[in-house]
Formats: structure tokens, sequence, C-alpha cells
């Protein structure tokens, strides 16, 4: 039998993963709730006001594995996973390897071994997650904060650039797993004002409005899968049925098809 008999046509099939992130109060949990069905391992303190969400609140990242193993094999309504936030998560990760390892803190065995050392246990989460979307056919939403670093880019000259707030050791692997990565927050526009004395200065301005920036740029990482559009304007209340015209089909996407 030839082996272009086994050809087949491939196509996006499973339930998004998505990755939003962005600056303090953007509504990235707001977002995130507005999923169908969702349920919320909370590694923060604070929700924000007029929301009530459903969920687990673990002391460490052993409870949160065990967290999601109940979600694949217990009986449940949810149809999505949030975690809030990847980055208050990441110390409790940090934490399970030293106790495994016998370390103080992730910076006992130098030269960045300890954060080389997470891989297994980020595998072990994003393995876990991919079951839940496989397996369960739930959406699988990750939020972070933001962080502005520098990049320095090899083909011209260096400069600043947003983030996910992450250690790169796991933020690599996070962004290469998920469908979509999506930055939300407010559009600035630079000013400059005359001081005097020939002096002007430069300063930031912005209205209320807010994006889901939903491709990269050299100002920031973004990325999606699903034929999205640059950016797409966020009103809470409708970004989730503004993003689910563009996810793969699923029975939650026509209801908010039709109310978008």
């Amino acid at each position: 039998m030839s082996f272009m008999s086994k050809l087949r046509t491939l196509k996006a099939e499973h339930p998004p993963r998505v990755l939003i992130y962005g600056p303090p109060g953007m509504g990235k949990t707001t977002l995130a709730s507005e999923f169908p069905a969702p349920v919320f391992i909370q590694a923060e303190d604070g929700t924000p006001a007029g929301i009530e969400l459903t969920g687990f609140k673990p002391g460490t990242f052993e409870e949160i594995m065990e967290a999601i193993a109940s979600l694949f094999q217990d009986e449940h309504d949810f149809q999505t996973l949030v975690i809030d936030s990847l980055d208050k998560m990441e110390p409790l990760l940090w934490d399970a390897v030293c106790r495994q390892n016998n370390w103080a803190s992730i910076e006992t065995p130098g030269y960045g071994k300890g954060y080389n050392a997470t891989g297994y246990l980020w595998r072990d989460l994003l393995d876990g997650l991919n079951a839940l979307r496989v397996e369960r056919g739930m959406n699988i939403v990750l939020i972070s904060h933001s962080e502005v670093e520098r990049f320095d880019d090899p083909t011209s000259v260096s400069y600043s650039q947003y983030q996910v707030r992450l250690h790169k050791s796991g933020r690599k692997l996070v962004e290469d797993e998920v469908d979509a990565i999506l930055l939300v927050k407010q559009e600035a526009s630079v000013k400059e004002e005359d001081q005097g004395f020939n002096k002007k200065r430069a300063h930031a301005e912005g209205g209320s409005a807010r994006f889901i920036y939903c491709e990269g740029r050299p100002a920031f990482t973004a990325k999606n899968r699903f034929g999205m559009p640059a950016k797409i304007t966020f009103r809470p209340g409708s970004g989730y049925a503004e993003l689910a015209k563009y996810f793969p089909s699923q029975p939650a996407n026509d209801a908010a098809d039709q109310a978008a």
C-alpha cells in the first residue's frame, strides 16, 4: 500500500487554547468569564466587581493538577477552564520544583538551572490542559499580566516590547502550545507639548476604548491560528461573541454568534 494513501484532510476541530494577557485593569478576567460555562483555577486574589466566578483556589501546584484531573475524570457541565493567572501560578510551580529537589529557592542551583528544571512540570500542566480540550471538549483560557521587555532584534536596533509576564523557560512552552495569544490593552497616541525655551515633552493619551490584538507586531507578542483580524474592539459583555466567530465550530459558538 502506498504511503500516499494515508493522506487525510487536516483542519482545526478541537476547542481553542487561548492565552489572554495585558496590563492590569483591561478586563482580561471579564473576557474569560464570557466563555461558555467557565470554571476558574484562581491563582491570584481579586475578582472584578459585578462578576461571580465558580472555581478552585489552589495553594500548591499539586492542587492545580488535582483540579485538572478532577475535571477530566468527574462528571460536570463546565465547557471552559480558565487559569487566572499564569504569572501568579508560576511561583507555585517553582515551589513544587524546589520541594522535590530540596532547594531553598529556584535560584539555588545557579546559572538558571532551577528555571530550566521546571520544564517537565510545565509540560505536565499543558498535557493536562490539552487532555481536557481533546477528550472533554473544553475551551482552555490562560490569563497573564504583561510586562515591557527590551528586545534585541538581530536585524535592527533594539526596542521595547510587550511580553507575557512569565520567565522565559515557561513562556516559550506556553506560547508554542496555545492556538492564540491575545493582547488586551488601550490604544495610546503620543503627543508633544511645548514647555518653552525650545523644549518639548512627549506624553501618551488614550481614550476608554480597548482592543484585542490578535497579530504580532514589533511592539508586542500576539498570534492566532484562526484567521482573526489584526485587532478587535473589546466591549465587555460581547468580547467572546466577537472571538467565537473565528473559533472552530462548537455548539456554544452558534448561540454566541446569534447574540452578537
